[in-house]
C-alpha cells in the first residue's frame, strides 16, 4: 500500500486537470483493500475509487481520500467447449486485458479494443463500444463491503447493467470497491459485426480476432483522441434514449439523423451528431473545447480548469435542449 499527502489529481485522470486531493491510497491486493476500509473509510471523511480516471472531471480540490485498487493479474478459471471463465484485476489495464483475450483466442471483448480505463471500472460504467458492452461478457463481481470490510462476490445478473449504467453507479455507489472481475469469453468464433462502421472496416467474411481488434482501433483513431496527447475522456456525454414517436417526427424533420432502435416505445440518438447540428464540432470556450473529429468528446486544450470543461458542457446540453428539446446527460462523472 502506498499513501500519498496533498496529491495533485492531474496525473489520476484523463482530463489531466490541475486539483488535487488530501490523501490518495494505492492498493495493491484485497487486503490493502480491506485495510483501507477498516483504517480510514469508517467515519465521514469523503472518499473516491478511481481506477484509470478515464471517466471523471474534477471541477474543484477533492477535500478527501481517493483509493486506486491497483490489483493485477489474469488467470484463467475454468475453460470448457464453449466458454472460458477468466479472472481479471481491477487495475488491469482493460486493453491490455482485450489483448490478452484475443493471444488466447476468447471472444467477446475484442469490440471494446482502445477503450481507456481499468477492469474495475467496466462494471460500474457498464463501458461498450461498437456494438458490444461489458455487461455482455461479466460473470461475477469480487468486492469489499465498506460498510463491514468482508469480501463479496456479486452475480452479474444483480448489478442490473443497462445502457453505461449499472448498480454501481446508482443504490450501490459508496458500498463497494471492486477487486476482480470474472468474464465468461467464448471459445469459439464469434464475431459480433452488428455496428455498421465496423462491418464497413472489415473486408473478411470470417474475420479474425485480430483482424477485428485492427478494425475497431482503426475507426477509434479516427475519430476519438488518445489522452496521453489530447486530455480527454472519451465520449462526454451518453446517446439520449427518447420516446419513439418523438424520434420519428424529429427523422422527418432531419432525415440524415442518426437513430438507433432500442424496443417498440424508445429510440437512441446519437448525442455527437444533435451537438454538432448546434455547431460545436470543433469550438471552444477559452481551453475547453469540442473535438474537430467528434462532437461527443469535450478537450482540455492545455491548462483547462474541470469547471471550464463544465461551462462548455453547459453550454451544449442547454444548445441541445433549445433546439431539440433534448437533455444530454454525462457519461462521465464531474466532481
Amino acid at each position: 500500500m502506498d499513501i500519498t499527502y496533498e496529491k495533485s489529481l492531474k496525473e489520476l485522470h484523463t482530463f489531466a486537470t490541475e486539483e488535487s486531493c488530501n490523501c490518495h491510497i494505492v492498493c495493491y491486493d484485497t487486503n490493502d483493500v480491506r485495510q483501507v476500509v477498516t483504517d480510514y473509510l469508517q467515519d465521514d471523511t469523503p472518499y473516491l475509487v478511481i481506477g484509470g480516471g478515464s471517466d471523471i472531471v474534477f471541477t474543484e480540490r477533492f477535500n478527501g481520500i481517493i483509493i486506486s485498487p491497483i490489483i493485477m493479474g489474469i488467470d484463467i478459471v475454468s475453460e470448457g467447449s464453449e466458454s472460458t471463465i477468466v479472472r481479471a484485476g481491477a487495475g488491469v489495464v482493460w486493453d491490455d486485458f482485450v489483448k490478452w483475450c484475443i493471444a488466447h483466442e476468447l471472444w467477446g471483448a475484442e469490440n471494446m479494443s482502445g477503450i481507456p480505463g481499468h477492469v474495475g471500472a467496466s462494471p460500474v460504467q457498464n463501458v461498450g463500444a461498437y456494438g458490444a458492452e461489458a455487461g455482455d461478457i461479466i460473470k461475477q463481481i469480487e468486492a469489499i463491503e465498506i460498510a463491514t470490510g468482508r469480501s463479496v462476490t456479486i452475480p452479474a445478473e444483480e448489478c442490473r447493467f443497462a445502457y453505461r449504467n449499472s448498480r454501481f453507479k446508482e443504490e450501490w455507489k459508496n458500498r463497494f470497491i471492486i477487486t476482480h472481475v470474472l468474464f465468461e469469453l467464448k471459445s469459439k468464433a464469434s464475431p459480433n459485426l452488428t455496428y455498421s462502421a465496423l462491418k464497413q472496416a472489415i473486408n473478411s467474411p470470417e474475420p479474425t480476432l485480430q483482424e477485428i481488434r485492427d478494425a475497431v482501433i482503426s475507426v477509434r483513431d479516427s475519430k476519438l483522441p488518445d489522452p496521453a496527447l489530447i486530455p480527454n475522456a472519451g465520449s462526454f456525454f451518453k446517446n439520449p434514449i427518447i420516446d419513439k414517436v418523438y424520434a420519428d417526427r424529429l427523422k422527418e424533420q432531419y432525415p440524415d439523423m442518426p437513430v438507433y432502435v432500442v424496443n417498440e416505445e424508445s429510440t437512441k440518438i446519437a448525442a455527437g451528431w444533435l451537438i454538432e447540428q448546434c455547431g460545436w464540432k470543433g469550438k471552444s470556450i477559452g481551453p475547453a473545447g469540442v473535438y474537430e473529429k467528434q462532437a461527443l468528446v469535450l478537450v482540455n486544450r492545455g491548462g483547462a480548469k474541470g469547471a471550464d470543461i463544465q461551462n462548455l458542457a453547459n453550454a451544449i446540453i442547454d444548445s441541445v435542449r433549445s433546439r431539440f428539446n433534448i437533455t444530454l446527460e454525462p457519461e462521465v462523472y464531474i466532481y
